[in-house]
């Protein structure tokens, strides 16, 4: 990978995101993959906890919002669910291995592999070359894209669940695990709409309320014409600012087919503050230097494991 130049920041500034070309090896990307394979072979999740991921609002608090196994799955590596792979006793109807949307959401502090991938020397250097301030990995997912199911993932911005004051604080990194095509999935942008703002967020609701959380606010309007297509080849990876994308498949191949990958998200802590009705609420007061794999930090309802990126701590 050659290092990011200062016109490649330029555009990622005005963009609101960047390709990075042949960013991790063949032999990366197929280990995170078998690792992968190695830990849903292992998965044994209760009924009860069988919750499916979604970006619809509706579903979202149906799914997700009621349900403490996704509230709490911060500092854990938990699994969660396409729509339709369970029948009315919460037995799976296909195979367990193909019925997963993501894997999330703390690979990067409990996993060998995905923790090694996180921390490696071009990620570091990345993080450099951003003028990041002492980043920390707040969150990484494993995400499925089972073809056969065409599932789409709606448009939205990651600002709507991780919010900072001021934007632009959280920052995405999209790893492609084999080829990303506009057949199976590949995200589409809106550029430049980071410099929008956002008008719709996730928080948590009050005490005792079902679901636990809810959505303030509403999604600003947009045209399709206005997304286009950034398909990507494996190992390449795409840096995501506070802008509008959606991945969707454009065909139906008749046959379980995946599209594979892992996205890291990073937050500049000393230059955030997070409102208190913030879902994943996050106070820092615990960060050091320290190039722990794992640290705890105070959160006003529980805690989740933050992971400082290492070579960027000055």
């Amino acid at each position: 990978m050659a290092f990011v130049t200062e016109e490649q920041i330029q555009r990622f500034h005005e963009d609101g995101f960047l390709v990075l070309e042949e960013f991790f090896t063949t032999e990366e990307c197929d280990a995170m993959r078998e690792q992968i394979h190695k830990i849903i072979a292992k998965m044994d999740v209760p009924p009860h906890c069988h919750t499916e991921f979604s970006t619809s609002e509706e579903e979202q608090l149906k799914a997700q919002g009621s349900a403490n196994y996704f509230l709490t799955s911060g500092d854990k590596i938990r699994f969660f669910f396409e729509k339709g792979v369970f029948d009315e006793k919460g037995d799976f109807l296909v195979p367990k291995e193909k019925s997963i949307n993501k894997i999330g959401h703390a690979l990067h502090a409990y996993d060998p592999i995905f923790k090694q991938i996180t921390h490696s020397s071009k990620v570091q250097e990345l993080g450099r070359k951003l003028a990041l301030e002492k980043p920390v990995v707040v969150q990484s997912m494993y995400i499925f894209k089972v073809q056969c199911l065409l599932v789409s993932v709606r448009p939205h911005q990651d600002a709507t669940f991780l919010y900072t004051e001021p934007l632009g604080r959280v920052l995405g990194l999209w790893i492609a695990l084999e080829n990303a095509t506009q057949e199976n999935s590949c995200l589409w942008f809106i550029p430049g709409s980071h410099t929008n703002g956002i008008t719709r967020r996730m928080v948590r609701a009050p005490p005792g309320t079902i679901p636990c959380t809810q959505f303030v606010g509403s999604e600003q309007t947009y045209q399709d014409s206005q997304f286009i297509p950034v398909p990507i080849c494996k190992g390449f990876s795409q840096l995501l600012n506070c802008l509008f994308h959606l991945s969707t498949p454009e065909a139906n191949v008749g046959h379980w087919s995946q599209m594979v990958d892992y996205e890291l998200i990073f937050l500049t802590p000393s230059a955030s503050v997070h409102p208190e009705e913030t879902w994943k609420q996050n106070h820092y007061d615990c960060i050091s230097n320290s190039a722990s794999p794992a640290i705890r930090i105070t959160v006003s309802r529980g805690w989740f494991p933050v992971t400082p990126l290492r070579g960027c701590n000055s």
